[in-house]
């Protein structure tokens, strides 16, 4: 896509190039295998000799078409679609770290994700520490090992909303020969382009605001082409030494700044196979064609909805980095000046048991575990997503016993507030 678009023009134009006499709208190619006449033509393609399609596992016209136009939003330089977003940050690391390996994350990561990196992967092999994510630089250098292969962050944290210092993290990661891999999914490219920050790899959970309608789960990769793999190859040997499961090929010398996301497709998604279903790739794509327009309503609802909580007698504390006086008010104008997200958190006077009350009390905004789409919604993670924890857990974990995540909507915020202020009269 012409570089002097916008990313609104990016929204509805980038991915799918239709020739004379094609579809207009991206098709479904709803096929698991694509036809070649010679044998030799598929013996390329097993070989990485040639592109092309042979096996929806691998790799799907609707999907890439999607995953290009991702690609062209964050600015990047290739990309590819996963399963969901959990297979996207299993994905981002494992394709760089192996057994005996160890990675640096921002202890503020979806629950999920810190699952992912503090024990599944573990029992692979790969160690991560968890660092403060507003902590020193010289406390994030002390995390470093010499068998690190990355850092790891989300630029807003779920739920805590803890805002990533992108260039202060980059610097260090750089300065260790690592990339800084950063989970964009609550910023969206929208409002924060991670890449233009100095971070080398972003992922996303594209259920959420790209989708926007809590219709598909998905997840992206996106490589920015800038990380020097050669310049410290002997940190990388997966990408820079003989991958002998394709007779030797070593991805860097072959592929060049593509070799990231070519290994990831056609070493991972080969072997453990999560893919996005093209039907799934199809819903996506039309969501990401409102993106531009549906975030920037998400943050200003957000910013309303917070303001008024903010000055209600009932509520103990609000976090909306949007908002003047919160913690993160200067990291966000600085990394994400048209706003940040639809998401905020706050707490009630009288703790936990009033929480709940009143989040049963509501109309309008449903309780669900989903998040960051076009419905208000509302999640008590110390009952729900994080019930198993006791409340000295929760604290470890950055989720205070007290904290509501409310998932504002692109409804009228009026009423989002009405809703509000009805159930809140109740407790």
């Amino acid at each position: 896509m012409n570089e002097q678009f916008n990313i609104e023009t990016k929204c509805i134009q980038s991915g799918w190039k239709p020739k004379k006499g094609e579809p207009r709208i991206l098709p479904i190619y709803q096929s698991t295998t694509f036809k070649y006449d010679t044998s030799e033509q598929m013996g390329r393609l097993f070989d990485l000799e040639d592109s092309g399609y042979f096996y929806t596992r691998l790799q799907n016209p609707t999907n890439d078409a999607v995953a290009e136009k991702i690609c062209d939003l964050e600015g990047g330089y290739a990309a590819m679609l996963t399963s969901s977003g959990q297979a996207a940050n299993f994905y981002a690391v494992m394709n760089i770290a192996e057994e005996g390996d160890h990675i640096v994350c921002s202890s503020a990561l979806y629950g999920g994700t810190y699952n992912l990196y503090a024990h599944t992967i573990r029992k692979m092999g790969v160690e991560a520490t968890f660092v403060d994510p507003d902590c020193t630089e010289e406390e994030l250098n002390a995390a470093f090992r010499d068998n690190t292969k990355a850092v790891v962050g989300e630029t807003i944290a779920n739920p805590a909303l803890t805002v990533l210092d992108i260039e202060k993290f980059a610097r260090v990661a750089h300065e260790h020969g690592v990339p800084l891999i950063v989970d964009n999914t609550f910023a969206t490219p929208i409002n924060c382009r991670p890449f233009e920050w100095g971070a080398d790899i972003v992922t996303h959970s594209t259920t959420k605001y790209m989708d926007g309608h809590a219709m598909t789960v998905g997840g992206a990769i996106v490589d920015s082409g800038n990380f020097d793999w050669e310049a410290h190859a002997e940190k990388f040997p997966g990408l820079t030494k003989p991958d002998e499961t394709y007779h030797g090929i070593v991805y860097t010398r072959k592929f060049g700044k593509g070799a990231y996301i070519t290994k990831a497709t056609a070493q991972l998604m080969r072997d453990l196979g999560s893919i996005q279903a093209p039907q799934n790739a199809f819903l996506l794509n039309v969501g990401l064609e409102t993106l531009h327009l549906r975030v920037p309503q998400h943050c200003e609802n957000a910013k309303k909805v917070a303001s008024y909580l903010k000055g209600h007698k009932k509520v103990a504390w609000v976090n909306c980095a949007m908002l003047e006086g919160d913690k993160y008010h200067d990291l966000a104008a600085k990394y994400m000046p048209n706003g940040t997200c639809g998401v905020i958190t706050f707490g009630l006077k009288g703790g936990r048991d009033v929480a709940v009350k009143m989040m049963d009390s509501l109309k309008l905004a449903a309780i669900v575990t989903h998040v960051s789409d076009a419905r208000t919604c509302v999640l008590h993670p110390a009952s729900h997503t994080h019930r198993q924890m006791n409340d000295q857990e929760l604290l470890e974990a950055g989720v205070q016993p007290d904290l509501i995540r409310f998932s504002v909507g692109i409804e009228n915020a009026d009423d989002i507030i009405s809703d509000l202020e009805q159930a809140l009269a109740l407790v």
